[in-house]
């Protein structure tokens, strides 16, 4: 069981992770673990378990929380909120807790290296002729090798 630092704690963190669009309810969350056996990436990693992040978020370890790569670990699936007897938008509280943690600065590597080849190529994955060979083949459309109208308009955004 992991020792809380009451002196480092921020009250305030769960009325600031209330007022984001998706961050509302989960105070109504009792801890029945109904999240976490649901969860696909908890079964192959337990660090990340939404039920322990609730209670971090309410407890207010911002640090702990902002600061830590678990919060990343959420693959989007919705299968914790949709089995959620609460009703809780626990996918949605997880996005609202990373783009905080994004716009604190928090941002694992590989993350940052997905964003900057977005911004680089206007995509994850470049696609070549190979790749549109392969695709033409299989019977599938070509698909552009660049993203230029993307990169302009990062840069529009970005100015």
């Amino acid at each position: 069981m992991q020792e809380v630092d009451l002196a480092g704690l921020d009250p305030q963190f769960k009325y600031e992770v209330l007022e984001h669009p998706g961050g509302e309810g989960f105070r109504i969350c009792y801890a029945c673990g109904t999240c976490a056996a649901s969860c696909p990436i908890w079964e192959v990693n337990e660090t990340f378990n939404p039920k322990k992040i609730i209670r971090m978020v309410l407890l207010g370890m911002r640090d702990e929380v902002l600061k830590s790569e678990f919060i990343w670990l959420c693959s989007s699936c919705y299968a914790c909120q949709e089995r959620c007897p609460q009703g809780v938008s626990i996918t949605e509280l997880m996005t609202v807790l990373k783009n905080m943690a994004f716009k604190e600065g928090n941002i694992p590597q590989g993350v940052r290296m997905q964003l900057e080849r977005i911004r680089e190529q206007g995509k994850i994955y470049a696609i070549d002729d190979f790749d549109n060979k392969k695709r033409v083949k299989a019977d599938l459309p070509a698909l552009p090798t660049s993203c230029e109208d993307l990169k302009i308009l990062l840069d529009y955004l970005e100015a």
